[in-house]
């Protein structure tokens, strides 16, 4: 494998994505390859528009990690993880008709570009190639974790929904939301990344393991960028207030709100009237009762959960390389 980052600055999902060049080559010809359409044009371009636009290719990289890491040998593990990203750009522009969102990493989302039709249309589209992709290694074993979880994200996404300005929402219920809607790809990643290079059934909990509770700390910081973080989110910061998620440190900061707070949120959550200065004062009542530090610390105890699944595999730099990366998803300001 070619190294062509220095380790000692690069952050640590560019020093994977050196570690994995060459499957990461073959990912994005592949990628190019399965997003084609003789007979829908438009099709590779809301497509490209969306997997061109600067994405990390996070899951991808943990299919391929989690295979090199278990020996892998062929070329499935690259079907696989197309597949993967695949699936997640399909659940990105179905997002964003469902959010009504104008900007996704920085750039007009393809719903504003073209219309709400073409995104869901092309999502269908690319959740039919994933499946493709995933049939054509034939192991039913990788076909069985990769399609539930394609039904698990789904689910989550619709607890959320229903979930959404209800200020009764529990912590129960956001980490099953958070669990569908974002974990679940993590998991079925790493998992399958290690069913199609062999490994046991001990090494394969761990992976998923690994996943789970890498895609939870993942979105819990995803949550608190959206009160925290700045332009460089790629999205405006408190879209998800507006849009009435009931995120970690909402569900925290409204358990602590007193008569007074807890008017606001139902005012801001409940009603959806969100002006202009709410987000810093949705803020400022996080930081009043602690919300914002106790999210933190949650997801450092996820991550550490995550390390403490690959300390069960075999000593290898890519399971250092994966370990650092779980520091990293909450050290994150992006």
């Amino acid at each position: 494998m070619l190294m062509s980052l220095d380790h000692a600055r690069a952050k640590p999902h560019d020093r994977l994505a050196a570690a994995l060049e060459e499957d990461l080559l073959a990912v994005g010809a592949l990628i190019r390859e399965r997003m084609q359409s003789e007979a829908a044009p438009r099709i590779p371009q809301v497509t490209a528009h969306l997997i061109e636009a600067g994405g990390k290719r996070l899951r991808p990289m943990l299919v391929l990690a989690a295979a090199r890491l278990m020996g892998v040998g062929g070329s499935y593990h690259v079907h696989l993880a197309v597949a993967v990203e695949f699936i997640h750009t399909a659940t990105l522009l179905h997002d964003d008709v469902v959010d009504d969102s104008k900007q996704r990493r920085g750039r007009p989302t393809a719903n504003l570009l073209w219309d709400n039709m073409s995104s869901v249309l092309v999502g269908d589209y690319l959740f039919a190639r994933a499946f493709q992709l995933m049939v054509e290694p034939g192991n039913l074993r990788v076909l069985d974790i990769l399609a539930n979880a394609a039904a698990t994200i789904s689910e989550g996404e619709v607890l959320q929904l229903v979930a959404a300005r209800d200020l009764g929402t529990t912590e129960e219920t956001y980490l099953k939301v958070i669990r569908g809607k974002t974990a679940a790809l993590f998991s079925a990643a790493t998992q399958a990344g290690g069913v199609i290079a062999g490994a046991g059934a001990d090494a394969e909990a761990a992976l998923r393991e690994y996943g789970d509770a890498l895609g939870i700390a993942f979105q819990i910081v995803d949550d608190l960028l959206d009160i925290e973080g700045t332009a460089a989110i790629g999205k405006n910061r408190g879209d998800d207030l507006r849009e009435g998620k009931l995120t970690l440190p909402v569900i925290r900061a409204v358990a602590a709100a007193d008569g007074e707070e807890r008017a606001f949120w139902t005012r801001v959550i409940a009603r959806g009237q969100v002006e202009d200065a709410d987000v810093e004062r949705a803020r400022a009542l996080m930081e009043r009762h602690g919300a914002l530090e106790s999210t933190r610390a949650e997801a450092e105890l996820w991550v550490a959960r995550a390390k403490a699944a690959l300390a069960r595999l075999p000593e290898h730099p890519l399971r250092e390389m994966l370990a650092d990366l779980a520091d990293y998803v909450v050290a994150r300001e992006v």
